[in-house]
């Protein structure tokens, strides 16, 4: 089997049964985007999605948000995994965006990561998901499904994965195809326990081969 045909399978599959996928977090703009993105890094989007309601209803924009004070912000977001340092991004992010922005969020991947608290991780969630640039955001979750489906071969790096997988996927499925395999992470191929039974894509799937072949020779040990 090429490259090329066990992309078209995987995303094929993916087109028929999660067409509609996208992000979990609940945003209203670009601005609260960013805000829960920069929050959801190692942390859940359910977690986020009940932390973000009284940030945006506090600081509803870039102009409020440069307003705030450590002191302020931090009672809001103290539930979320690390508190401190997100409580200082989210300010000094709205500091940059107005200094260097004029408040506004910025649709290019260099541009993004200079505010604090973004990296290209993020960004490319930014620019895929608000202007759908086919840039692929590689997350924990985008890494193992990749990996495991053979769409990616020998990818040490979120960066190595993220160019091996855009080198594939058309520029028109990328955005999509970025939580495509972010939901499938979440909901099927688990990191530990991978539902593997739930799997439509177990034929192309390395880890599941690999996993048959384990359980066939503790039968026969």
């Amino acid at each position: 089997m090429t490259k090329k045909e066990r992309y078209k399978i995987v995303l094929d599959y993916f087109e028929k049964n999660i067409p509609n996928a996208q992000t979990e977090l609940i945003y209203q703009d670009s601005f609260q985007l960013l805000v829960a993105v920069i929050l959801s890094a190692q942390c859940t989007d359910v977690r986020v999605n009940q932390t973000t309601p009284a940030i945006f209803k506090k600081y509803p924009n870039a102009v409020a948000l440069a307003k705030a004070t450590f002191d302020e912000l931090f009672p809001l977001i103290k539930s979320i995994s690390y508190p401190n340092n997100k409580t200082k991004h989210l300010i000094g992010m709205a500091n940059m965006l107005m200094d260097k922005f004029g408040g506004e969020i910025p649709m290019r991947v260099d541009d993004l990561v200079q505010l604090p608290g973004v990296g290209r991780k993020t960004a490319n969630v930014i620019t895929s998901v608000v202007d759908q640039q086919p840039n692929m955001a590689v997350d924990t979750h985008v890494f193992r499904v990749s990996a495991r489906l053979g769409l990616t071969t020998k990818a040490t790096t979120p960066l190595a994965a993220e160019k091996q997988l855009i080198q594939y996927i058309p520029e028109a499925l990328v955005h999509k195809a970025h939580h495509w395999l972010i939901l499938h992470g979440r909901y099927t191929c688990l990191a530990r326990n991978p539902k593997c039974s739930l799997c439509g894509l177990t034929e192309i799937c390395g880890y599941y081969k690999k996993q048959m072949k384990n359980k066939v020779a503790q039968k026969t040990a």
